[in-house]
């Protein structure tokens, strides 16, 4: 009967197991699918804004290639034309002045040059002979000779549907200084020869366009059509695409017009079908792994799931959850024994840390309490122990007018010194909220914060100086009484720290305005804040070799100027030497960062201050 039991609890198990496995699997193929779709279109298009690249510097090379090319040609061109003008016999057929005889005479010479276009002129310019090679007329032929001959900077010459590149050179009866022009000699060599030099060992076609005719090219016949037909830049060095029939091509064209006898264009081409046919390669095999990986990913997830992840997962939520606080969120006692383990390890450890955190909560809380009160105590004691003794002092007949008026500044000494105190306390227990902000003068809350400070007993004998830069008429929107008490407990913190045996004690304050601040620079010539406490000096009850005070002074100027969107810091300490710095936002700086998100992280660093402050 149990057995039955038993198989008929086996059933639903092994359905739900087999369902979630399913799950799995589809998850698995669902994830392998879209990686795999990703993993392809992100590498098609890497791998074709790289080919365009490529392509690209091709073009550029292929370019570069035919200009240097070009040069070359040109320079040969040149000095071969210069030796034809230098002969001796070329120059006494030109001294002839007959036309028929110079024509005679120039096909020999035409034949000894073996160039694809030879012509001589007069001294006046007029075309006198011309041959070419190719079919076109003469009129033609003369035409773009003549434009030739009175452009300098010309050396390309378009005769019909043939280009050359040509030199001219003068012919002179005597040295070129001083002997007479006889006429010109033109050689020109078919552009041709450069394409196909160029074409061959880049794989660039190159074509050369003339108002819309193919006056030059390396392309199919077909191709050279449907290029003539298309709408290409006169100038482009950013190259751009163009279809010939079914074949894509990356183009870039450069305008040849300023050194041609008409307008010229040169486009070079570069074929993506090479580069297509490697991208589908790349592609299948992409494919082939993706579906290698589905099918050893279903194999690997249903092995994982079943032994691994699942309790894992349970795990990490357990290890959040605790990170959120939540202390009671269950952990998995099943899986292999290595998860086991850890679940019972991270059980003990999460209880260790409960009570750890209890008992650190505790003492810093007492820490914190016998700190502070025994701060207070102390200098309520100092306090109150003055004004009893001078009150019994007060009390005997025997007191003479004078000794009575030191015992009232005495005793008004002390009542001021516990006033502080508490007033100290009290600002500290409050939070930037309750602050009542209003347009104030900084240099008036300077003045009343030094007249305070030169009245207190702790600044007697200690020279106190202000200074003001440009401008002191700067207006701030603060809550005048707390950035007084701020600049109050700086200053005092400076007479403080130089009442030593030593030097006239001194303390400067220097306000000044800068970018969107008021900046209040504090310094004093005492023996500098020790290193041990210049880490947590703006943290509460931190003093180091002062008789008297709570050790929240600085604490209190540090906490009032941040919650006015300013600060404080320690600028730089040694002996001789403290400054002290205190910033506050003009009233203008405030206006404008309440509309902008800085408001909101201010607001943010208020609170967090704060409730570091409290802790």
């Amino acid at each position: 009967m149990r057995d039955k039991l038993d198989a008929g609890t086996e059933r639903p198990r092994r359905r739900q197991g087999i369902r979630t496995y399913a799950l799995l699997v589809i998850a698995t193929a669902t994830v392998t699918v879209i990686v795999t779709s990703l993993s392809l279109f992100v590498i098609r298009y890497r791998l074709r804004a790289q080919v365009a690249d490529n392509l690209s510097q091709d073009l550029d090379r292929s370019v570069i290639t035919f200009r240097d090319l070009q040069a070359e040609r040109l320079r040969a061109l040149e000095r071969e034309n210069a030796l034809l003008a230098e002969l001796p016999t070329l120059k006494a057929l030109m001294t002839s002045g007959d036309e028929r005889t110079i024509q005679d005479g120039a096909m020999e010479f035409w034949q000894i040059s073996s160039t694809d276009l030879f012509a001589l002129a007069n001294a006046s310019g007029h075309i006198v002979a011309a041959y070419t090679k190719s079919a076109s007329s003469q009129s033609v032929v003369r035409q773009g000779l003549q434009v030739l001959l009175a452009s300098a900077g010309k050396h390309y010459l378009i005769d019909g549907g043939s280009l050359y590149s040509c030199s001219v050179r003068p012919l002179y009866f005597g040295s070129a200084e001083n002997g007479t022009l006889l006429g010109y000699v033109v050689s020109g060599v078919s552009i041709e020869r450069t394409v196909r030099e160029v074409s061959q060992p880049t794989g660039v076609e190159a074509t050369f366009l003339s108002n819309g005719q193919v006056v030059a090219s390396t392309l199919d016949p077909s191709m050279r059509s449907n290029l003539a037909k298309q709408p290409i830049p006169e100038s482009s060095p950013v190259p751009f695409t163009v279809k010939l029939g079914d074949a894509r091509f990356l183009a870039a064209s450069e305008d040849l017009t300023a050194a041609s006898t008409s307008p010229l264009q040169l486009v070079v081409l570069k074929s993506f079908e090479p580069a297509e046919r490697t991208i589908n390669r790349i592609d299948r095999m992409v494919l082939s792994a993706g579906l290698l990986a589905l099918l050893t990913g279903a194999a690997l997830m249903v092995i994982l799931s079943r032994f691994v992840t699942r309790p894992l997962e349970e795990l990490s939520r357990g290890v959040r959850a605790f990170g959120m606080g939540d202390s009671e969120h269950r952990v998995p006692r099943h899986g292999t024994q290595e998860v086991r383990q850890l679940s019972s390890a991270f059980s003990a450890m999460r209880h260790r840390i409960q009570e750890a955190n209890r008992a650190l909560v505790e003492s810093e809380r007492l820490a914190t309490i016998g700190s502070m009160a025994s701060s207070v105590s102390h200098d309520l004691r100092h306090y109150l122990a003055a004004i009893y003794a001078n009150s019994e002092f007060l009390a005997s007949d025997r007191v003479s007018p004078k000794e009575r008026a030191e015992i009232f500044a005495d005793i008004r000494a002390a009542v001021l010194g516990t006033t502080d105190m508490i007033e100290s306390l009290l600002i500290f227990s409050r939070t930037g909220s309750s602050a009542r902000r209003s347009h104030e003068l900084m240099a008036t809350l300077l003045e009343r914060s030094a007249a305070l400070v030169r009245a207190h007993p702790d600044a007697e004998r200690v020279a106190l100086r202000i200074r003001y830069g440009e401008p002191v008429e700067t207006a701030v929107f603060v809550d005048g009484k707390q950035i007084e008490r701020a600049i109050f407990n700086l200053l005092l913190n400076a007479c403080q720290a130089v009442r030593s045996p030593g030097e006239l004690p001194t303390v400067s304050a220097t306000l000044d305005a800068q970018d969107q601040f008021m900046v209040l620079s504090v310094v004093d010539n005492g023996a500098g804040v020790p290193e041990k406490i210049r880490n947590k000096l703006f943290e509460p009850f931190v003093s180091e070799g002062k008789q008297k005070g709570t050790g929240l002074g600085l604490t209190l100027a540090h906490r009032v100027a941040v919650e006015h969107g300013g600060d404080v810091a320690l600028l730089s300490s040694r002996p001789g030497e403290t400054i002290f710095q205190m910033k506050v936002p003009r009233a203008s700086a405030i206006a404008d960062s309440m509309q902008t998100p800085e408001a909101e992280r201010h607001d943010r660093v208020i609170e967090d201050e704060n409730a570091r402050i409290r802790k």
